[in-house]
């Protein structure tokens, strides 16, 4: 009994893995593909990661895109550790529930209603479309992750270090900046990845949101794959997901690193 439950287990696992991560590894597999083809392997060939750097519109909308992605997520990531901040140190405060609900409520809005909601405000406000809009639209939405993360950190903190420092003379900033702050700071570079991922991959919103010479990567894609995928297409998409694994991989060392200083430092700490 156990032993075909467990035999089930793997099945079940190995089909869901595959499922999730096949279509991936062919769209690499066939980015080196030789042949023009998609589907038909002729030998292996990089010419077109040569032509995809060659291609002007592609090159142009990867560069939006990047610039979209970090400023977005470089000011979600402030905003939303601010608003993680009120919403764990400031418990009671009017309107408290009315500022969550506004924080949280992308998380489980549709994306169409959102891009739908933030065209019809930048065109009240007379905003034409293009690279702001498409950069605050992606701060709407990628806050709120970060808020979540952030403050899931937040709900743990130890408190009485921020109590310790003050006692001993630091001011309520100097805390912040020397004792929350290096505490915190793998969750808010987790935001911020988190973040920056979620802009690089935003097809709807951006959608509703550019204009003329703010054409993201995903809309770009998405306008050439509805005449046909192309090999320059499955190399985009290749180079894509370097992008966001090598950094997920960085983040995760980099925490990694740290958390074992940090254990270090503590036992050290406890002998002493």
């Amino acid at each position: 009994m156990n032993a075909s439950w467990t035999r089930f287990n793997i099945t079940s696992i190995v089909l869901g893995f595959a499922f999730l991560y096949l279509p991936i590894v062919l769209l690499i597999v066939y980015s080196f593909n030789e042949s023009k083809l998609v589907t038909v392997w002729a030998g292996f060939s990089t010419k077109w990661y040569v032509a995809l750097f060659q291609n002007q519109g592609l090159m142009d909308a990867a560069w939006v895109t990047a610039r979209v992605a970090f400023i977005s997520a470089t000011a979600a990531t402030v905003l939303g550790t601010l608003a993680a901040l009120a919403l764990t140190r400031y418990t009671r405060f009017r309107g408290r529930l009315l500022f969550s609900g506004m924080v949280f409520a992308p998380l489980v809005m549709p994306e169409v209603i959102t891009g739908l909601s933030l065209l019809l405000l930048f065109v009240s406000m007379g905003l034409d479309r293009g690279f702001l809009t498409v950069t605050l639209a992606h701060i709407t939405f990628t806050m709120c992750f970060v808020a979540v993360v952030v403050q899931s950190r937040l709900m743990t903190f130890d408190r009485s270090l921020e109590e310790a420092a003050m006692d001993l003379g630091a001011t309520p900033v100097r805390t912040f900046f020397q004792v929350t702050l290096p505490v915190i700071l793998p969750a808010i570079v987790s935001g911020w990845m988190l973040a920056f991922t979620l802009s690089l991959d935003d097809l709807v919103i951006a959608s509703f949101t550019s204009g003329p010479g703010a054409t993201t990567l995903p809309m770009k894609i998405y306008s050439q794959v509805r005449l046909g995928v192309t090999p320059e297409i499955n190399a985009a998409c290749t180079l894509l997901i370097a992008v966001v694994a090598s950094g997920v991989l960085v983040t995760s060392v980099l925490n990694k690193r740290r958390e074992v200083q940090r254990l270090r430092d503590e036992q050290a700490a406890q002998r002493g």
